[in-house]
C-alpha cells in the first residue's frame, strides 16, 4: 500500500531506549529523558538530521540498557522540540514517522546507534481492511462517548483518516493499553492483523468503560457526598495501583494529614487546601507538580502553632548570662527587664535589640546565650553582603527555583514560632537593581507590622510578633535611619585589660585547653602571663586575638608534653614511657611559648615637643590614639594637610587655624601674627595610608597649632578629644569609653574631655577611672592651658597606678579557678 511522503532516512540512526513507552508512526508524543545514554543519542540527532529511533526496553529495571536489552522493532521519530531542565534532564516532543527494524546495534561514546531498516505497512485483502476500518471507527466513537478523558475532537480526527494503517496506529496510541500490548501492535506490519487485534482490545476497553459508568451511576444514587468521596478515593487507589501509581495517592493522603496536624491559621489553611486539590488533579509528569509539592512542603514546615515555653526564672537567666559572659552589665540588665515584663504581661511583643560594637566583643555569642537563658531555639542569619530583597521576602513562585526568604527558612529550621533570630552584620547589607534588603527588613523588625508579614513565596500572613530579633553591627552609620529607628541600640564597647584577663581565665583558657587535648593538671597560666599576653601581644577591643595567643601557648604546651612522655613504638601506640609533666607559664617564661612581644606602646620614647599633641579617635575596631604633628613651612601662607584626612577632619584643621588667627586666638599665642606673615603651617597625622575622618580631633589640632605658633612644648602624656567651633567652644563627641580605654592602654594618664561628655565617664570601669585624671573643658583655651608648658620646661611627672611586677602578678598561682 502507498506510504505517505517521508524525509530521507539515513542507514544509521541514534537509538533512544524507553521504559513503558511505545511511539507509533505519525503520532506526536512527549517524553522525559534523564539517562545519559538517551541524552547522548538526542544530542547526536540534534547535531545532524534530528532523527532518532525510539524503542522500548525488554526489562524496565535495567538502568543502562545494551544492544541485547531493547526490542528490535521501533519507530523512527523526528525530534520537534527539546528543552533542558535545571536538573539536567530534557523534555522532548517527537513525531513518529515509520516503523523500523534495528540491526547492528552498537554502544559507543555512551550512546546507542543501529542500522535502520524501514518497515512499510502491508495489505493483503483491501475489502476486509475496509470493513475492519469501518468497524474500528464505530468502536472508537463509542470509546470517546464513554471516556471522560477523550474529547469529541478525537473521534472527528479519526474520521478524517483515509489510511487504514494510520487509523489503527491513532486508535492504539489513545487506548489505555499495557506497554507489552502496545509493543505487540507496533510489531504488526500487516494492516489487517493489526486492525483485528486493535478491535479486540477496543472492545475490551468499551466493556470496562460501560461497567465503570454503571458503577458510578449506581453509587451516585445511593451514597451521600462523604461516602461518594470515600469510594472514589478507593477507586482511585485501585486504578493507580493497576497503573503503578499507588504512591502518588498515598502522598496526597499524607499531605492532607500533615496539613490537618499543622493547625494553620484560616488564610494559610485555605491556601494549603486549594493547592492540595490542584496537586491531586495534576499528573506527576506535569512541570507544575514539583512546584506545587514544594510549596505545600514549605507551607506545612512553617511552625504555625508550635512554640516553646519561656523560662521566666530571673535568677536562672542571670546565672546563664554571668556564666557565659563577663561584664556587659547593660545588656544583661535589659534581658532581665524583658523577662520581668514577660512575667507580668505574657502577651508582650518581643524586643528588637541591636548590639553595636567592635569585632570580637561577643555580640553573636551573647545573643545565643540569651536564647539559652530563655529556653528558646536560636537561628543565626549572616546578612553581610546580601543585596537581593528576595533573600528576606522570598521569590515569587513564577520564577524557576523560587524559594522562601531567610526569615521563613529560619522559622522552619527552628521548628518553633518564637525563636531567637540573630541577624548578624546588619550594617553590611547592600543594595542593587534587585532591590534593597534593608527596606524589606523594615516590616520584619517592626513590632507593629510583623504580625502580618507576607513572604512572596508563601503569600500568606505569618505572625513574627512572637519572635525575638537580635541584630549585630560594628557601626551604625551604614544602617538607614528608618531601620535604625525600629531597633533598640545597645552598645558593647571594648574590654579593659582587667576584663580581658578575667575573660581569658574563665572562658578562653579552658576552651583552648580542651580543644588542644590538655587536662587541667597539665598546664597552668598565671594571671601575670595572661595580662602580659593581653598587653604585649594583642591590640584590640575584643578578645579574638587574645584567644589565638592563648591557643598558641596551649599548642606549645601540648607539644612539650607529647615530646616528654614518649611512646612505646613508632606508630604512636602503647603506654607512655614517662609520666605527663605539669607546665606552668608565668610572665618570666612567657617568651618561651610566644617569642618576643609584638605590640609596643605608642608612647615609648616620646617627650614633650613643640607642635605635637596626642588625640583620640574611634574606629569600628575600637579606640585609637593618634598624634597631631605640625610644623612651619615657607609656602606663602595657608594650611598644608597630609595623612589621608577626610573632609570633616580638614574642616576641623581649618577651623583651628582660623580660630588661632582671630583676635581671641592671638591672645593665646605670642607670635601668631608674625607666623602668618612669614609662611604657612603643615599639619600631618601619621599612618598616612589609613584614612581618617571625624570632628573629634579638633581640640588636639588646635592645641598642636597653639604649641607651634607660641613656641611652647605640648605635654605628650595628655590625650584629648572634642569638636571645636570657630568661637573656641568645645562640643561633645561619641565613643568616649573606647577612646579612653585605648589611651589607658597606650600609657596615657590624663584625659581632656568636653564638659558635656562628663556623664559618659560613668560607663568606664571604676578600676580604669581610678588610674586616670580627667579634665573637662567648655572652651578650647582651657584645654590649651592644660596641654602647653612654659617654654623650655618639662611636664610634672604623674605616674599611673603601678603595674604589678611579674612576681606579684604570679601570686595567684594556686588560684582554684584555674584548676
Amino acid at each position: 500500500m502507498a506510504e505517505p511522503n517521508l524525509p530521507p532516512i539515513p542507514d544509521f540512526l541514534p537509538v533512544v531506549p524507553t521504559t513503558n513507552l511505545v511511539v507509533f508512526p505519525f503520532m506526536m508524543s512527549p517524553l522525559s529523558v534523564g539517562r545519559a545514554v538517551s541524552l547522548a543519542a538526542l544530542d547526536a540527532a540534534l547535531q545532524s538530521h534530528r532523527l532518532v529511533v525510539i524503542t522500548m526496553q525488554k526489562d524496565d529495571d535495567i538502568e543502562a540498557p545494551g544492544p541485547d536489552d531493547i526490542n528490535e522493532i521501533g519507530c523512527v521519530c523526528a525530534v520537534l522540540r527539546m528543552m533542558r531542565t535545571p536538573e539536567g534532564n530534557a523534555q522532548v516532543l517527537v513525531q513518529g514517522l515509520v516503523r523500523a527494524r534495528l540491526t547492528e546495534i552498537n554502544l559507543a561514546d555512551g550512546s546507542l546507534s543501529a542500522r535502520v531498516e524501514t518497515l512499510p505497512d502491508t495489505e493483503e485483502k483491501p475489502l476486509a481492511v475496509q470493513a475492519l476500518m469501518n468497524n474500528l471507527l464505530l468502536t472508537f466513537g463509542r470509546i470517546v462517548e464513554l471516556s471522560p478523558a477523550l474529547p469529541p475532537e478525537a473521534f472527528e480526527a479519526a474520521q478524517t483518516q483515509t489510511n487504514p494503517g494510520q487509523l489503527a496506529d491513532m486508535v492504539a496510541s489513545v487506548l489505555n493499553l499495557e506497554p507489552p500490548a502496545r509493543q505487540e501492535l507496533l510489531d504488526l506490519t500487516n494492516v489487517q492483523k493489526r486492525m483485528e487485534r486493535i478491535s479486540e482490545l477496543a472492545a475490551g476497553e468499551i466493556s470496562v468503560l460501560e461497567l465503570t459508568n454503571q458503577i458510578q451511576q449506581e453509587t451516585r444514587k445511593e451514597l451521600d457526598k462523604g461516602q461518594r468521596e470515600f469510594i472514589l478515593r478507593q477507586q482511585l487507589r485501585e486504578i493507580q495501583k493497576q497503573l503503578g501509581e499507588e504512591n502518588e495517592g498515598a502522598d496526597i493522603d499524607d499531605l492532607r494529614a500533615q496539613i490537618e496536624a499543622a493547625n494553620m491559621p484560616p488564610a494559610a489553611r485555605k491556601a494549603a487546601d486549594r493547592e492540595l486539590d490542584r496537586l491531586a488533579r495534576m499528573p506527576a509528569a506535569s512541570p507544575d507538580h514539583a512546584v506545587t509539592r514544594n510549596y505545600l512542603d514549605y507551607l506545612i514546615a512553617v511552625p504555625w502553632s508550635k512554640s516553646t515555653d519561656d523560662n521566666l526564672n530571673l535568677h536562672h537567666a542571670k546565672q546563664v548570662l554571668d556564666d557565659e559572659h563577663y561584664g556587659l552589665e547593660e545588656v544583661k540588665d535589659r534581658i532581665i527587664e524583658y523577662l520581668a515584663v514577660r512575667h507580668l504581661k505574657p502577651d508582650t511583643k518581643g524586643p528588637i535589640l541591636c548590639f553595636v560594637g567592635p569585632p570580637g566583643v561577643g555580640k553573636t555569642s551573647l545573643a545565643k546565650s540569651i536564647a539559652r537563658a530563655l529556653g528558646r531555639e536560636s537561628v543565626r542569619m549572616a546578612l553581610g553582603g546580601v543585596r537581593d530583597e528576595a533573600e528576606i521576602r522570598g521569590h515569587r513562585r513564577t520564577y524557576i527555583g523560587a524559594l522562601p526568604g531567610r526569615i521563613v527558612q529560619g522559622l522552619r529550621d527552628a521548628g518553633t514560632n518564637n525563636p531567637v533570630i540573630i541577624l548578624d552584620e546588619i550594617d553590611k547589607l547592600g543594595a542593587d537593581y534587585r532591590g534593597d534588603p534593608t527596606s524589606a527588613l523594615l516590616e520584619v523588625l517592626d513590632p507593629q507590622q510583623n504580625d502580618t508579614f507576607k513572604d512572596h513565596y508563601l503569600e500568606v500572613p505569618i505572625d513574627l510578633s512572637k519572635v525575638m530579633f537580635i541584630t549585630t553591627a560594628n557601626i551604625l552609620d551604614t544602617i538607614p535611619p528608618p531601620l535604625r529607628d525600629r531597633m533598640e541600640i545597645i552598645r558593647i564597647p571594648g574590654y579593659t585589660e582587667e576584663e580581658k584577663v578575667a575573660i581569658a581565665r574563665r572562658h578562653l583558657l579552658p576552651r583552648q585547653m580542651e580543644e588542644n587535648g590538655l587536662r587541667p593538671e597539665d598546664l597552668f597560666i598565671s594571671q601575670g602571663a595572661l595580662r602580659q599576653i593581653a598587653r604585649g601581644y594583642t591590640r584590640e577591643a575584643g578578645v579574638r586575638n587574645l584567644e589565638r595567643e592563648v591557643g598558641r601557648v596551649c599548642r606549645k604546651a601540648a607539644r612539650k608534653i607529647a615530646e616528654a612522655i614518649g611512646v612505646t613504638d613508632e606508630e604512636g601506640k602503647g603506654t607512655p614511657v614517662r609520666p605527663r609533666p605539669h607546665l606552668c607559664v608565668t610572665a618570666y617564661n612567657l617568651e618561651d611559648y610566644l617569642d618576643q612581644a609584638k605590640v609596643e606602646s605608642e608612647m615609648g620614647g616620646r617627650e614633650p615637643q613643640i607642635g605635637v599633641t596626642t588625640g583620640m579617635a574611634w574606629t569600628p575596631l575600637g579606640g585609637e590614639i593618634l598624634f597631631i604633628e605640625t610644623t612651619k613651612v615657607d609656602n606663602g601662607g595657608g594650611l598644608v594637610l597630609t595623612g589621608q584626612l577626610g573632609d570633616v577632619m580638614k574642616e576641623s584643621a581649618q577651623i583651628a587655624y582660623d580660630f588661632l588667627r582671630s583676635d581671641a586666638g592671638k591672645s593665646l599665642i605670642a607670635n601668631g601674627k608674625k607666623t602668618e606673615e612669614k609662611g604657612g603651617v603643615h599639619i600631618h597625622v601619621p599612618a598616612g595610608a589609613i584614612p581618617k575622618d571625624g570632628p573629634s580631633a579638633g581640640v588636639a589640632i588646635t592645641a598642636a597649632l597653639a604649641s607651634l605658633l607660641s613656641g611652647r612644648p605640648a605635654r605628650h602624656d595628655i590625650a584629648m578629644t572634642g569638636e571645636v567651633t570657630l568661637t573656641g567652644r568645645v562640643l561633645p563627641v561619641g565613643g568616649i569609653k573606647e577612646k579612653v580605654l585605648a589611651a589607658r592602654q597606650a600609657g596615657i594618664n590624663t584625659i581632656i574631655l568636653p564638659e558635656r561628655n562628663r556623664a559618659d565617664v560613668k560607663d568606664i570601669p571604676e578600676a580604669t577611672r581610678s588610674e586616670l585624671k580627667f579634665e573637662f573643658v567648655m572652651e578650647v583655651r582651657e584645654a590649651i592651658a592644660h596641654v602647653l608648658m612654659p617654654a623650655g620646661k618639662r611636664p610634672p611627672t604623674r605616674k599611673p597606678k603601678p603595674v604589678t611586677t611579674p612576681m606579684e602578678q604570679d601570686t595567684d598561682r594556686t588560684d582554684p579557678a584555674m584548676h
